[in-house]
């Protein structure tokens, strides 16, 4: 990729306003994270997506076990791209629930640190996991270069865990040196740990997570609808970890950090001088 000259990366709109909602970290940063949901996106796609919008994503899942199908060369080829714009790159737990059940732990791992990954997801969104289990697979995955995403909470509503059990598995998981804990939210948002079938934010599981986990900043919530995105950042302000989101939806989510969409500009109005505003012409 041609370098940028410093000129061609400024912003489009330069000083013409400033962003309503102030205190946005840039990248690199700890907090405020951005995870794109990968469903198979073609090397052109993930260009066009890096190209536009890579200042705003921190790391990319390639999620269920889509990377299973591509080549080799091909699969080498996308995490090299994705790496050369400053942006992670992680396969779903999926694979490592898979490699658990077969006693292909140290395989599995092995072989994604050959094809480039930066990360590693350790869920038990769908197999049982025993807490001995969990805290060897963390160590084993931090022990082979990775950074660590845990994940709680099960795919299925009929498997839900008591929240109790979520916010032990949380401590677990951060003790054990976790980069970050996912809390479920599945690509539909749908039905699973702090979302109604709806897709409504259940606010009591909410408040029982952030009420009870004493580093906010380490929690990603899986937020794949506009909704939720809303509700997360009314809630925790514009650095809020948010993952599961949908390609097309990295710019908007942004906007929705910084107050740039009506949803969000709400809440700076009260610092703006909007009262003045609406009295010009009277």
């Amino acid at each position: 990729m041609k370098p940028l000259k410093e000129s061609d990366r400024q912003k489009a709109w330069g000083e013409a306003f400033d962003f309503p909602l102030a205190g946005r970290d840039a990248k690199p940063r700890g907090r405020g994270l951005t995870m794109i949901i990968d469903k198979g996106l073609g090397l052109t796609e993930t260009r066009d997506l890096l190209e536009l919008a890579a200042d705003y994503i921190d790391c990319i899942k390639l999620t269920f076990g889509t990377s299973a199908f591509y080549s080799t060369h091909l699969l080498k080829e996308k995490i090299a791209l994705v790496k050369s714009y400053g942006v992670g790159i992680f396969p779903g737990g999926t694979f490592l629930e898979i490699a658990l059940i077969q006693g292909k732990l140290a395989r599995y791992l092995s072989r994604a640190r050959e094809l480039g990954f930066t990360a590693i997801e350790v869920s038990d969104g769908t197999i049982p996991m025993s807490d001995q289990l969990r805290r060897d697979t963390v160590r084993a995955s931090r022990e082979a270069g990775f950074v660590v995403f845990t994940e709680v909470g099960k795919k299925d509503p009929q498997d839900r865990v008591p929240q109790s059990k979520i916010l032990e598995q949380i401590v677990s998981d951060l003790e054990q040196g976790a980069f970050k804990v996912i809390v479920e939210g599945r690509e539909s948002g749908k039905g699973v740990v702090i979302y109604g079938a709806d897709g409504s934010v259940n606010r009591d599981e909410l408040e029982g997570i952030a009420r009870a986990v004493p580093a906010l900043d380490a929690i990603l919530w899986e937020a794949p609808l506009k909704n939720q995105q809303v509700v997360l950042i009314q809630r925790f302000g514009p650095n809020v970890n948010l993952g599961n989101i949908h390609p097309e939806d990295a710019l908007a989510l942004e906007a929705l950090r910084v107050g740039l969409r009506g949803d969000t500009l709400r809440l700076s109005l009260q610092s703006m001088n909007v009262a003045s505003l609406a009295a010009r012409g009277r």
